[in-house]
């Protein structure tokens, strides 16, 4: 397979360096721009749900919500913008969010520049890459850094009830003993060309 590297994100915003490829393709900061639009609708649209679920009734009502409606929100997301978007972890919570190869590679490299100190709320990654069938594809993912509030359900403290609650809606959960700042996962997207 044969890839193209474009760009790891720098700056206070998703912002990605442009390209022109060998190929010809020269549209990527546009793919880009689509990109970065989808993931802050996907991302505000969940921030918005999962915020007026813990103000109504805490860290339960969050987790309902996460339960039966993250993934319908996500793909109405992802039908409004044309893209096939998603979100994954390298310690999921949900067993469908698992990372294919790809995302993983991506994921992996995300947790050691955070080891080396990269500040996650800035770092993102696009690729042209040529998937298995011949196809061009647009791959872009962004990392989600662990914030405060999440921390009640994917911390190390997590209340009893919160605790049986998750274990029950996910019995395979690995997406606990997080700290403030850790890499939580990434939003996930592609498009093809």
């Amino acid at each position: 397979m044969h890839k193209h590297t474009l760009a790891i994100l720098l700056g206070s915003t998703i912002t990605f360096s442009s390209a022109v490829f060998a190929d010809g393709h020269s549209d990527v900061k546009q793919l880009q721009t689509e990109g970065k639009k989808t993931i802050m609708d996907l991302a505000t649209t969940l921030k918005k749900e999962l915020t007026g679920a813990m103000k109504s009734g805490g860290p339960s009502e969050a987790i309902k919500v996460c339960n039966t409606k993250a993934a319908p929100l996500t793909d109405s997301v992802s039908e409004k913008h044309n893209w096939q978007v998603g979100r994954t972890s390298l310690k999921l919570r949900n067993p469908e969010n698992q990372a294919d190869s790809w995302e993983k590679a991506v994921l992996e490299k995300f947790q050691q520049q955070a080891d080396e100190g990269a500040d996650l709320a800035k770092l993102a990654y696009s690729e042209i890459i040529t998937d298995a069938s011949g196809q061009k594809v647009f791959r872009m993912m962004k990392a989600i850094p662990m914030g405060d509030k999440c921390l009640s359900c994917h911390g190390s403290e997590i209340k009893p009830g919160v605790a049986k609650q998750l274990d029950a809606l996910y019995p395979e959960d690995n997406a606990r003993g997080f700290s403030k700042g850790d890499l939580r996962g990434a939003f996930t997207l592609k498009k093809v060309l």
